[in-house]
């Protein structure tokens, strides 16, 4: 074989190659970031069986295939609280005006305020709320695991919520 015909051999070697890359990197189309304008996620009302008091969801963003988490604000009037429950991915708790209640089975309280944070760990019976002088707005980070968010129980009773 002579020298010309091994240089067309290579550059046609060369030339698939990057065809074949240029072609894969084209089928992957870049994604774009994903815009959720203010109001356009659902908003609700707590439903009676979940939480006690009034309470207004508002979805901010939902999971993804990605990111197995989502966030909204959930806003207490005074009193309003969760039920019992635990989230199987657990769940971040931001205060972003008020005051916080969460409580967990062993009795104990933890009151959070405006800024402040509480990490609430897999698997964990917590319940939280307002206090019952005042609203709190929170913004939540819910994992998921499995499609499942969080695992319903049974209303916090006033002495559960009142510590007593």
């Amino acid at each position: 074989m002579n020298r010309n015909m091994k240089r067309i051999i290579m550059l046609m070697a060369v030339s698939i190659t990057a065809g074949c890359f240029a072609f894969a990197y084209a089928k992957q189309k870049p994604q774009s970031q994903v815009y959720y304008k203010a109001g356009t996620q659902k908003s609700f009302m707590g439903p009676e069986k979940y939480f006690t008091g009034e309470v207004k969801v508002d979805m901010l963003f939902p999971p993804n295939e990605t990111a197995h988490y989502s966030g909204a604000y959930v806003t207490f009037q005074p009193g309003a609280r969760t039920a019992w429950h635990y989230h199987p991915a657990g769940q971040h708790m931001i205060v972003t005006s008020g005051i916080a209640l969460t409580g967990t089975r062993d009795g104990k309280i933890i009151r959070f305020q405006t800024g402040e944070t509480v990490w609430c760990p897999v698997n964990v019976d917590h319940w939280h709320g307002a206090t019952k002088d005042a609203p709190m707005t929170h913004l939540v980070i819910t994992g998921s695991k499995n499609g499942k968010a969080v695992i319903w129980k049974e209303k916090v009773t006033d002495k559960q919520y009142l510590g007593n």
